[in-house]
């Protein structure tokens, strides 16, 4: 098994990676890991906790080998508008929620949530369902990890985040 050791950020100039990894966004927000690379590598991955790997970001093993990450394609819930004063009332709403989303011009996309999908249908966005990638934005206080907020909420936070929280 070759050992996954170091992380290099998106747009790190370290090299060729000789190969790559597909991980969903539970895999890659995960430290410790074991994955099969697209050419059948058994990889462990040693990371730090609480960082979440990026579409894009480069591992290194102890030996210099350099193994490129990939998000895997997931159903996903894509949600457009044509203002911002629509999108901003969305972002800000499911923001509120603590749900993960990939914020784009004017769409996002979210993991699929029927009770969040009727809410931002009614704050006026168009919804349909689809498979890509999800990278979503990782939080201004995260420090890598998306719900490490650094202060605290008197709540747990892993919980569904199909609710509203009273702050």
């Amino acid at each position: 098994m070759l050992e996954l050791i170091k992380k290099h950020s998106v747009g790190s100039s370290v090299g060729q990676s000789e190969l790559t990894v597909i991980l969903d966004y539970d895999q890659r927000s995960k430290g410790r890991l074991r994955a099969i690379s697209t050419d059948g590598q058994d990889l462990g991955l040693f990371l730090e906790r609480g960082k979440v790997l990026r579409d894009g970001d480069v591992l290194e093993s102890r030996d210099g080998t350099l193994v490129l990450v990939k998000a895997a394609d997931e159903q996903l819930l894509e949600a457009h508008c044509d203002d911002w004063e629509t999108f901003a009332k969305c972002c800000y709403h499911l923001g509120n929620r603590h749900v993960p989303v990939q914020i784009f011009d004017k769409f996002l996309r979210m993991r699929p949530d029927h009770i969040l999908e009727d809410m931002i249908n009614q704050l006026g966005m168009h919804t349909k369902h689809i498979e890509k990638g999800f990278d979503p934005e990782q939080g201004a206080y995260s420090g890598g990890h998306p719900h490490s907020h650094g202060h605290s909420h008197g709540h747990s936070n892993d919980h569904s985040h199909g609710h509203a929280h009273d702050h």
